[in-house]
């Protein structure tokens, strides 16, 4: 994930040079997926819930969602 280019679309058709990254951009794109690990770590240790629904915790969101009604609480 820190490349040292940036992911071009080749699709696009074009022959276009992939951009040369920044070390300001490179610097960047380590500290969030230091970031990403650290929360999946996290995540990773909080017990599960035996029963309960899927997915992640609705109350981060500030609503409920069940079969796309949602209620606030």
């Amino acid at each position: 994930m820190n490349d040292e280019t940036s992911k071009t679309d080749a699709d696009a058709g074009h022959d276009v040079q992939p951009k040369v990254l920044t070390p300001e951009a490179r610097r960047a794109l380590a500290e969030a997926e230091a970031r990403r690990v650290k929360y999946l770590e996290k995540e990773a240790a909080v017990p599960r819930e035996i029963g309960g629904r899927g997915g992640k915790e609705p109350g981060r969101y500030g609503d409920w969602e069940v079969k796309g009604l949602a209620s606030d609480f």
